[in-house]
């Protein structure tokens, strides 16, 4: 029986990849019916990022709404005053804006479009939502993504990659693998790891981008299988594999000349078929062709997509005689995927033709480039023999690694600092630093694939080059538990960046590769102990495709489309309490945690052997033998204490939720259309605001507006009961968390406490309008405001 649904395209692609290795392919859902609020929309406002999708479907989210009773155009002498603009063009800047309306005009006028934009969205960014497929996928699995634009800076919500060591997270599909700026990915679908790491952490230490919380709404395989080509290269040993490895280190590859291509690959490495029959393989795109079918077959490489195997150095570190079958497999891999890698970055493969042929290849492939990308940039082979012993490797960034290591440990005042330093110091005079474990052998050869196993390696690095005994009992932190962090030395307690133990406490502490810490220790942890953090994964707040195709509709700074703007439909949003005296009466009390009944009684604290290192990189990657398998660290449930005005306040960190960077915004403070509805209340009071929204207890809010318009958010627009309930739903709370760090935290404990995910804005960087449309945008009803610029002031002072 054939494997294709009848009508299917066949051909290469389609005879490679299972066609029921997936559900069945579902039929297009019908669209929702428009309501009548929403409008239509002004396309030619937005232009903020290319047109490359597909006609958005419509959504369910309420879009703005103008006021009923200003709906009909008055005539007559009774008709306002139509202010026009003033003629500003190019990206020259007004002076920020003090009221509203501005001193030269009143509130019964009306504005023009253009006048508008003047007035109201220069500097504002705008969002735009898109809905990609995936290729190979059945037609209900999509990706969804966004992208910003509007400020006219070069700041964005997105962490610098550098400055944050997290550019080794990333690899642009097109990129060379060095990770340097030219390598950069213009949008997020360019990366080969999904969710793209170049988007992914916010500049808010704890957070986010507006991209990434849209991307853990899309509906991804999980997995794309393909089929046993069945073709297999010529056997091959040690000493022939790596005399060409140095060949294409030492760059006497000529990639322009596809006859010496031909005869390098198919004298050595595989067989032509068709060299009998006078159709020799000799053009660029059949040799392509045969490296994807020879690398095309499951279970005969090694899969570097799964993240069991994407610590990459682990097959190379073992060189004794009983992992030699192995090690030689992995080299065999990598040198056909850097054949590949040399053919389709040839000078003779036009850019049009890269771009069309990496899209389409599967996920294996891809995955197999990126490693024979990393391996070109930054290893070099200085000799080799018949034994995996004989292998002798340099690596280009080792320096560069042992500085970043070393930077990072202060950063996070490590316990035992100097004595690790020392270690580290003496291990890279002896050149031995690669010897320590098989993560510190991809951290300093650079040998790491994209996607989060890079924190992992770099703490499991430090953890291994410190020679105090009490890190054995931190044998098991790995990528396959992220929501995860450890106490040491009853010090401090450091999180991974994605748990929300981290991401509640990163306003107190550094957000550094990955990790946020130091944060304070916790009675309920041992001395040094793994702590894996259980929560719940809050399923009501999720963006739908037609939220993302309508996000830029709904977070208009202008409201719907029309033919004028009248001034009072809008008014100028300035922090409620930033000029009262610095509330600083909440303190963080304990971290608490509290084991999960049936959970594993924590690791191990076995003395030190010769072998300790090497059963950890088994141990990390979930392949420990029986004999070297140690017992799997405790799943806590996670509380945050805190006292305010000496009052304690339990808070469970309850729900995984995400904190989303707010975009920064120019020329700020900006109007805000009336009908963005919001509340506001002080960090320290929030805690007498119960399930707001009521999403997962079923509670609901009664609470005044602090917006524009009346007392009831409405600017007496006369809505009906059930447009009530709809702005109940969709109403933001905005709180202020000026002051302390511990504001914040207080905020962000909060919102894990009653699930709910909520944007956090520096007022500095943006202003309160522009997180509230953002809120809009995402679908969120929190927003968390802090004042950074004052805060790095009030520490410096200190």
């Amino acid at each position: 029986m054939p494997d294709h649904d009848e009508g299917q395209k066949t051909g290469f692609w389609g005879s490679l990849f299972r066609s029921k290795s997936l559900a069945q392919k579902l039929g297009k859902p019908d669209k929702e019916p428009r309501r009548v609020s929403e409008g239509d929309v002004l396309a030619h406002r937005r232009r903020n990022s290319p047109a490359i999708d597909s006609d958005p479907p419509s959504s369910s989210r309420r879009r703005p709404r103008r006021s009923r009773s200003d709906a009909p155009r008055r005539t007559g002498s009774s008709k306002p005053k139509v202010r026009r603009s003033s003629g500003t063009n190019g990206h020259a800047t007004r002076p920020p804006l003090t009221s509203w309306p501005p001193s030269n005009m009143n509130s019964q006028e009306e504005l023009t479009l253009g006048h508008a934009m003047e007035l109201i969205s220069r500097g504002v960014p705008a969002h735009k939502g898109h809905n990609r497929r995936i290729p190979h996928a059945p037609e209900q699995y999509y990706a969804l993504y966004t992208t910003s634009a509007g400020n006219h800076g070069d700041e964005s919500d997105t962490a610098d990659l550098h400055n944050s060591m997290t550019q080794f997270m990333t690899l642009r599909v097109q990129g060379s693998g060095s990770g340097g700026s030219a390598d950069a990915a213009t949008y997020p679908w360019d990366t080969l790891e999904q969710p793209s790491y170049a988007f992914y952490f916010g500049r808010i230490p704890g957070t986010i981008t507006l991209n990434q919380w849209a991307f853990s709404s899309s509906n991804l395989p999980t997995s794309i299988a393909i089929r046993d080509s069945g073709v297999m290269p010529r056997v091959v040993d040690l000493p022939r594999i790596f005399e060409r490895l140095k060949e294409i280190e030492s760059s006497r590859v000529k990639e322009d000349d596809e006859e010496r291509m031909y005869r390098t690959l198919y004298r050595r490495f595989l067989r032509d078929p068709d060299r009998g029959a006078g159709t020799a393989h000799r053009t660029l795109d059949r040799q392509i062709t045969d490296l994807i079918l020879v690398l095309s077959r499951p279970g005969h490489w090694i899969d570097f997509s799964d993240l069991r195997n994407q610590v990459a150095a682990r097959f190379i570190f073992d060189t004794t005689p009983d992992n030699k079958e192995r090690y030689t497999r992995f080299c065999h891999q990598l040198l056909l995927s850097l054949e590949l890698e040399i053919r389709i970055q040839a000078r003779t493969h036009g850019e049009w033709a890269k771009e069309k042929l990496l899209a389409q290849l599967p996920p294996t492939i891809r995955w197999d480039l990126a490693l024979a990308k990393r391996w070109r940039e930054n290893v070099r082979v200085e000799g080799w023999g018949k034994q995996p012993s004989d292998v002798q490797l340099r690596f280009k960034l080792k320096r560069r690694q042992t500085r970043m290591l070393s930077r990072f440990a202060n950063v996070m005042k490590w316990p035992n600092l100097s004595e690790a330093m020392q270690r580290m110091k003496e291990r890279d005079e002896d050149d031995t630093l690669d010897l320590v474990s098989s993560d510190a052998l991809a951290f300093f050869s650079g040998l790491v694939l994209p996607g989060p196993t890079f924190p992992f390696l770099m703490m499991n690095t430090l953890i291994d080059i410190d020679p105090d005994e009490t890190t054995d009992a931190l044998a098991l932190l790995t990528h396959l538990h992220p929501h995860c962090g450890f106490q040491h030395r009853s010090s401090y307690t450091y999180w991974s960046a994605t748990s929300i133990v981290g991401k509640v406490l990163a306003p107190t502490c550094q957000s550094l590769a990955g990790w946020v810490g130091p944060a304070r220790p916790s009675p309920d942890l041992r001395r040094s102990q793994i702590a894996r953090v259980r929560c719940k994964r809050p399923t009501k707040q999720k963006l739908s495709p037609a939220d993302v195709a309508s996000m830029s509709e709904r977070s208009d700074p202008l409201g719907p489309p029309a033919d004028v703007f009248p001034v009072k439909e809008y008014k100028l949003v300035k922090p409620k309490y930033r000029d009262d005296i610095y509330f600083d009466g909440v303190r963080i009390e304990v971290l608490g945690f509290k084991p999960v009944p049936g959970s594993a009684s924590g690791g191990s604290n076995g003395s030190r052997s010769a072998s300790r290192n090497a059963s950890r990189s088994a141990s990390r990657n979930g392949n420990g033998s029986e004999g070297h398998r140690e017992e799997e660290p405790t799943w806590f449930d996670a509380t945050v204490q805190l006292a305010i005005d000496g009052v304690s306040w339990p808070l469970r960190l309850a729900y995984d939720v995400s904190f989303i960077s707010a975009w920064p915004c120019e020329g700020g403070p900006h109007p805000l259309f009336f009908d963005y509805l919001f509340e506001t209340v002080r960090a320290d009071q929030i805690v007498e605001v119960r399930d707001w929204g009521g999403l997962y207890y079923g509670g609901r809010r009664g609470s005044s507006v602090q917006g524009p318009g009346s007392a009831s958010g409405h600017g007496g627009s006369g809505l009906s009961t059930q447009d009530a309930v709809q702005d109940d739903v969709e109403r933001v709370l905005v709180v202020e968390a000026f002051g302390v760090p511990d504001n914040e935290v207080l905020a962000r404990a909060w919102c894990s406490h009653w699930g709910l995910s909520a944007i956090v804005a520096d007022v500095s960087k943006t202003c309160i309008a522009c997180a509230v449309r953002e809120a809009y945008a995402a679908t969120l009803t929190v927003v968390i405001v802090i004042d950074g610029e004052r805060r790095r002031k009030d520490e410096e002072d200190d």
